[in-house]
């Protein structure tokens, strides 16, 4: 089933090259996604869909070609649709277990550089449904991007019309409150920050053993300019279990779905938002697990770094990486869960109003002109700054359907980059909140406990509403035993 023709090949964009070569045996630059369907699919209809509707999208036919002065997109011509899309069977009880150690070598595994960067394994049999699961090269677009294109393989209905209406449905709906909530600070400014990224980067070694010349930096006046010297000015994350040298093995992980609705009047009551409440959720999972592990992390704080979109929604499914970084701090020094939602909310408002996202895709455009020990330098300078990437993707609320399968479940990971060797995934999706790791085995060779603390983060949290509805109901001293036990 190979596609013949004449190779043709264009030019990689910069921010692409980046992502290209970020790539490193301990850490690949992978995309994982997983969907568990309701209904068995078949291999040759799952074929169907990802000619029809995956390929259709161009690139996806290309490979990944880096000559070392230049990359560049190069059509496939040996292309073999049954190579990239193919069955596979987990071993013994075939249960949520074994999915995710079966889903973990996948992420492990690199990818064939001889062939486009994109692979999707079908398990026929699980659960009394099936399971897909996707790997996409990041050079390849960004997670929201990507999201697009997973999207464009469902559909709305069991038997739709046509599949195009999904976007019809979902897509404007959120468009001004999903995506956009920190865009509209970072967009401004966005030429000046690729500018001043590759400006900073030529100067990568003296900035970072001169810290004068960072402050001198902040003296041009601009606000772009001033967050790049805060940007690189910023301390390197604290040392804890999670921060250290990595492996080849990664290990993946998630919760059973929790109800969206929960976790919205939890912020309501408390005044915060959905997202403060689940990152506030995962920074005290972080910390009792790093507490089970006999560390004293009392008063630490730790960077997560998160995607933000640069680009306007219409525009998410011309692929390509169109997005910055942001670093978040998570407060897993503060033992108080209200303490440290509120902690959370307020970094997230200063984020809002920065420019931060902007600078480092500026940044991420200037590493993929600059020569690779520049390259090297960059990316160690921000990793070393972070100890997680955090993702958190509202999708879309009400049921999809693959060949008519509903899904039930869905999970993604985005890689980390230079020395971060832990990701964290929150993703809603039809009145659900799923929340995913994954991690350096070297860092977090058991993962389950960490999904299984987030799960109790937000039990306590939940608690807080109910403490109101049982107002008169209880006594003061079993209200208090109750908040005890559980904070």
């Amino acid at each position: 089933m190979a596609d013949s023709g004449r190779s043709t090949r264009e030019a990689m964009t910069k921010v692409d090259t980046a992502w290209l070569r970020m790539e490193s045996p301990t850490n690949l630059m992978m995309i994982t996604g997983v969907l568990i369907l309701a209904g068995k699919l078949e291999l040759n209809r799952l074929r169907r869909i990802i000619t029809t509707r995956f390929l259709s999208f161009r690139r996806f036919r290309h490979k990944a070609v880096d000559d070392g002065s230049s990359a560049f997109w190069q059509s496939d011509p040996d292309f073999d649709i049954e190579w990239h899309v193919h069955a596979a069977a987990l071993p013994g009880k075939a249960d949520k277990l074994e999915l995710e150690k079966y889903v973990s070598e996948l992420a492990s595994t690199p990818l064939d550089h001889a062939r486009p960067l994109w692979q999707f394994q079908l398990i026929e049999n699980y659960e009394g449904g099936s399971v897909l699961i996707s790997r996409i090269h990041h050079c390849y677009a960004d997670g929201l991007a990507l999201v697009q294109v997973m999207l464009s393989l469902t559909d709305a209905a069991p038997r739709p019309q046509q599949h195009k209406e999904l976007g019809k449905v979902w897509l404007p709906k959120d468009q001004g409150n999903v995506f956009e909530r920190l865009l509209q600070p970072a967009r401004a400014g966005l030429a000046k920050a690729v500018t001043l990224g590759g400006k900073a980067l030529e100067k990568g070694n003296e900035l970072l053993q001169n810290p004068v010349l960072a402050a001198e930096v902040a003296k041009q006046g601009s606000e772009i300019t001033r967050e790049l010297a805060i940007a690189l000015s910023l301390a390197d994350d604290p040392p804890t279990a999670f921060k250290g040298p990595l492996g080849v093995n990664k290990r993946c992980a998630w919760a059973d779905p929790l109800p969206l609705d929960e976790v919205k009047a939890i912020g309501r009551i408390l005044g915060a938002t959905v997202n403060d409440v689940l990152l506030a959720c995962a920074a005290g999972a972080l910390r009792s697990y790093l507490q089970s592990r006999g560390e004293n992390v009392d008063g630490v704080t730790i960077r997560a770094t998160v995607p933000v979109n640069l680009r306007p929604l219409e525009h998410a499914k011309k692929l390509g990486n169109h997005f910055g970084l942001v670093f978040l701090d998570l407060p897993i020094g503060e033992p108080n869960p209200l303490s440290r939602l509120e902690r959370v909310a307020a970094s997230m408002r200063e984020l809002k109003r920065s420019r931060q996202a902007a600078l480092t895709f500026g940044l991420l455009a200037a590493v993929g002109m600059a020569p690779i020990a520049v390259q090297r330098v960059a990316l160690e300078l921000f990793s070393r700054k972070a100890t997680t990437v955090a993702t958190n993707v509202p999708g879309p609320q009400m049921p999809l359907y693959l060949a008519g399968c509903q899904v039930r479940e869905m999970m993604f990971w985005v890689p980390q980059n230079g020395s971060i060797g832990m990701g964290l995934s929150i993703l809603s999706y039809n009145g659900k909140v799923h929340f995913g790791v994954i991690a350096d085995a070297k860092r977090v060779p058991d993962p389950e406990p960490l999904v299984e603390r987030f799960m109790r983060e937000v039990e306590k949290l939940t608690l807080i509403p109910l403490m109101e509805q049982w107002d008169g109901e209880i006594s003061a001293a079993d209200a208090e035993a109750t908040l005890v036990r559980y904070l």
